[in-house]
């Protein structure tokens, strides 16, 4: 079976060959930390972690670039508003950041921040001012959009359609109205590092640039990213790269659809933002990558408080049955594994690999995970099972929340041989009529999560 992607470039899905064979190098625009990530921004952190997880299972080397923006319009207004510095403000919102991701699941990513990497950028401008590709005006340095060719491939628009729609102030000291600042003369009592056209500090479009060559090359396998994101930033990112170097700066451009609050855009305008840290008091981690995942990346996804309910009792029906197969693991057989659900096993592994090669289709690939619930809740419904057979299964959903990851370990207060005890006692205590002490031990239980249910091999127990 062949990855197939879909790239905006070429607005078709290709097949996925890498630049070099087993190895994929991945580029993602990470946040501008002047605040908690909202919602909005974890669906590309979760979608592109999946895109990892996936290309690492199909065997290839990645290595996966997210930046930080630690200095920003946004970041020096915010500092001043809290009387802290960009640097302690940028500081406190990548801590932040980090924990989110982490609870997230999202981890092996290498983090460049652009306060870092100044020397590198300076660099690049200078070299893109050097062929002509870019002017000084007043301390500020542009892109000269008319001399790139291909300026707007990405966005499939033209230069007159483009100028509508680009994220500057209109300057008169710019050649034409679509030229893009590289650099930023320093305001008064602003943070600035010190360049060939005076004090300032980079845009925003040239940072990306700058840290995508630094980490990974002149050419990348992957650059992905929000759909927001595809003008002006990454446009103006591959005019730039291929302005500079000459070559394809990224061969595979992935970006993901808008997230939406209760069918309405967020916006700050409308009050509905929803930052993933106040989420996550209310909402496990994994409900929120799970519903992050059961929309197609490339397709727009509705938040509201029934589609985390959904996802919720989703999750618990997966939960569930790998309880169900932990406890029936304790008396089961020996032997070889079912025929039957080998063959079952096979097929659903075959078909969720298929999934998530067609351009990453996790709702497909989740509808796999629950095939493979159901082929197990059959087989446990058996007097006999076997070690081997439960075994199998156990693996495959091992091997699918490996790409996924929608099933977090599970945090035990208690451990199993203490609630098999517990529950002795309790059933001896009832065989003793001696109520009071058996309806003390199922309070226990209960206040620990775990719940009781009569199944025709006695009393079992599994955590909420």
């Amino acid at each position: 079976m062949t990855l197939k992607v879909y790239n905006t470039l070429t607005r078709t899905k290709e097949e996925f060959v890498s630049l070099e064979p087993g190895k994929v190098k991945m580029y993602v625009c990470g946040p501008t930390v002047y605040d908690y990530i909202h919602i909005g921004n974890a669906r590309p952190a979760i979608v592109f972690d999946v895109v990892r997880r996936h290309l690492k299972s199909l065997g290839y080397e990645v290595k996966y670039v997210v930046n930080f923006t630690d200095v920003d319009d946004k970041l020096i207004k915010r500092a001043e508003q809290q009387g802290t510095t960009v640097p302690e403000l940028a500081e406190k919102f990548i801590e932040a950041y980090r924990e989110d991701m982490e609870a997230l699941g999202i981890v092996d990513i290498i983090n460049p921040r652009v306060t870092e990497n100044m020397p590198e950028i300076i660099s690049f401008i200078a070299g893109l001012v050097d062929k002509g590709m870019a002017y000084e005006k007043g301390g500020d340095v542009y892109f000269r959009t008319t001399r790139f060719d291909d300026y707007g491939k990405l966005s499939h628009q033209n230069l007159e359609e483009l100028q509508f729609g680009i994220r500057v102030e209109v300057d008169e000291r710019k050649e034409n109205p679509q030229d893009f600042v590289l650099w930023k003369a320093a305001k008064p009592g602003e943070i600035y590092w010190s360049s060939p056209w005076g004090d300032g500090r980079p845009g925003w479009h040239i940072e990306c640039s700058a840290m995508a060559e630094k980490y990974l090359g002149e050419t990348i396998d992957i650059h992905g990213g929000g759909q927001d994101l595809q003008f002006p930033h990454h446009e103006c990112e591959l005019a730039q790269s291929e302005a500079l170097h000459g070559k394809m700066f990224a061969k595979y451009w992935l970006h993901n659809g808008y997230l939406n609050i209760n069918n309405e855009k967020m916006s700050k305008s409308l009050g509905n933002g929803l930052n993933v840290r106040e989420l996550r008091t209310k909402t496990k981690p994994e409900t929120i990558r799970y519903f992050m995942l059961t929309t197609h990346y490339r397709s727009p996804l509705n938040f509201n408080d029934e589609t985390i309910a959904q996802a919720e009792g989703s999750l618990e029906r997966i939960y569930n049955c790998l309880s169900n197969l932990a406890y029936r693991s304790k008396d089961a057989a020996e032997g070889e594994a079912d025929e039957e659900v080998s063959r079952a096993v096979e097929r659903i592994g075959a078909f969720f690999v298929q999934k998530m090669n067609d351009d990453f289709n996790t709702p497909d690939a989740i509808t796999a995970v629950f095939d493979l619930v159901s082929e197990a809740n059959r087989y446990l419904q058996k007097e006999t099972v076997t070690q081997a057979t439960i075994g199998l299964i156990q693996n495959q959903l091992k091997a699918m929340n490996e790409v996924l990851g929608i099933i977090a370990e599970q945090e035990e207060e208690l451990l199993d041989e203490e609630i098999d005890r517990l529950i002795e006692e309790r059933t001896e205590a009832r065989k003793a009529k001696n109520w009071a002490r058996a309806d003390e031990i199922r309070d226990l239980l209960t206040e620990q999560g775990i719940l009781l249910e009569d199944t025709p091999q006695g009393i079992r127990w599994r955590r909420k």
